[in-house]
Order: structure tokens, then sequence, then C-alpha cells
């Protein structure tokens, strides 16, 4: 099988008053920039939050399909709240509608990196808990690290920590190329020592030279480097591309479609 190209939401989760019910129209740019899936952060599920068929019946429409869902949670103790299990349970039962479906997670940051330790490992408790339980059903899991200054997996030392303390029987891996050089890693060599977890990738570009996020193709990483080593390592689950740049934020659709040429003409070919 080859790699599967779609959209994540976040592109348009910045601007999220105007967006939060808007998953139609995003499916719709998606679709026209040639995304055959999107995963979309439970908040941005809209009007189908609670009507799973619905949204399978307007992906169906659009011939795409529903390559992850992602959970956002604060995780901060060590074991679940009370809300942090019944939401995460409430998606469990969400995605046994949607066979293959990769749960991603991603903890929500903190004001700051205080308490280290004690943070990573009650997330870490959490996370493993939830991919347990949704493994149980069949559902595929992998973790998401992201970069603000308040994430607690952020630099190289926090992604030992993270990478080291996933329950791999139960959760793999989703890197996500602008957050690991944001973090002020080599996205390559972290995609490379990692490879074995990896269930689930995020392409996102930025400009190393001042910490910006760019279009795919305009920043600082080798996206062609990691697209190769991944078809020579016979990966074949979903890229999930998005844009955190200020132009994404201003226009979305327009971002969206300018990286779906960049992935015609640039990423997939090399699969062929």
């Amino acid at each position: 099988m080859a790699i599967s190209f779609g959209f994540q939401t976040y592109t348009w989760q910045m601007s999220y008053e105007k967006y939060r019910d808007q998953l139609d129209h995003i499916m719709d740019v998606a679709t026209e920039a040639g995304g055959i899936g999107i995963e979309p952060e439970v908040c941005m599920l809209g009007r189908y939050r609670d009507a799973p068929l619905a949204l399978l019946d307007a992906l169906n429409q659009r011939g795409l399909q529903l390559g992850a869902l992602c959970l956002a949670l604060d995780w901060r103790h060590g074991v679940e709240t009370e809300e942090e299990r019944s939401e995460a349970d409430r998606v469990i039962r969400y995605l046994e509608h949607f066979p293959g479906t990769v749960l991603t997670m991603v903890q929500l940051p903190g004001k700051d990196r205080s308490e280290l330790a004690s943070r990573q490992a009650n997330a870490l408790a959490n996370i493993n808990a939830v991919a347990r339980r949704a493994s149980e059903q069949g559902i595929p899991c992998a973790y998401h690290p992201n970069s603000p200054s308040g994430s607690i997996f952020r630099v190289e030392d926090d992604y030992k920590v993270l990478l080291n303390g996933l329950d791999a029987r139960y959760c793999g891996y989703a890197p996500d190329t602008g957050h690991i050089s944001k973090g002020g890693m080599d996205v390559e060599a972290i995609i490379r020592t990692y490879r074995s977890l990896i269930k689930h990738v995020h392409f996102k570009d930025m400009n190393a030279a001042n910490e910006s996020w760019s279009a795919l193709g305009e920043g600082s990483i080798d996206h062609k480097a990691i697209m190769r080593y991944l078809n020579e390592t016979g990966y074949d689950g979903w890229i999930m591309v998005e844009e955190e740049s200020k132009g994404a934020e201003s226009d979305p659709d327009r971002v969206t479609l300018q990286n779906g040429v960049y992935i015609r003409e640039e990423l997939a070919v090399m699969g062929e």
C-alpha cells in the first residue's frame, strides 16, 4: 500500500470561532486540494460530534476517509479524571464506526514546564490507559507531541522520556515534523530513531532561522528526504498536512490548496 495524504483541521482551528462548525466546508476544501482523508480534533466535529454515521455518510459522499481523530485533554493527574475518562470512552465508541481510523492523542500544553518529571509521568499513565482501552476495541493509537513553550514533551530529552514511556503494545508515535524542528531537534534523526514506533505522521514546515511556520516546501525541513525514507522503510499509513502560519490563520482554504499542489507535484510522485 502507498502512503495516504490528508489534511489536519488545525489549519482552520486557529480561527476556531469561524470554523468550529464548518467541517463540511473543510472536507470540501480537503477534497479540492487532493487529499483522501481528514484528521479533525474532536472540537472541530461540530454538528457531527454525536453523529458518527452522519459523518461517515458525509465522508463517503466526497470519497474521503476519517484518517484519524485527535483527542486533546489535560491529563495532569496520575489517573484520568472522571471527565477525561468519560470523554475518552465516548471518542472510543465513536471510532468503532470507523474501522482502521487512528486515535491520535495530544496533551493540551500548560502555562510552563514546572514539575516536569511528575507531569510527564502522569501524562504517560493517562495516555497508556486510554490507548489500552482503545486497542481492546481494535482502534490503533498514536501520541502526538507538540511544541508550545508549556508543552512537557518538547525537546529531545522529553522525547526520550515519552517514546521510552509509551506502552508500545497499545500506543505508537505520531511525529510532527514542524514540532520536532521547533523543539530544536533534527527531524530526520528523530524519525529514523523512533521509526519502529511510528503509526501516523504530520507534515508541517517552518523556517528554522526565525522559527516561523511556513507553507509546505517553503521552510527548512527536508520533507522530500523524509518522504523518501518513509517509502524505503515501508510506511503505508497517513501523512496529514497542516499549516500554522499567519497565512493559514487568515486564509486556511488558500494555504491548504497550495499545500495540495506541493503534495501532488513533489511528494506523492515519490511513491509511484
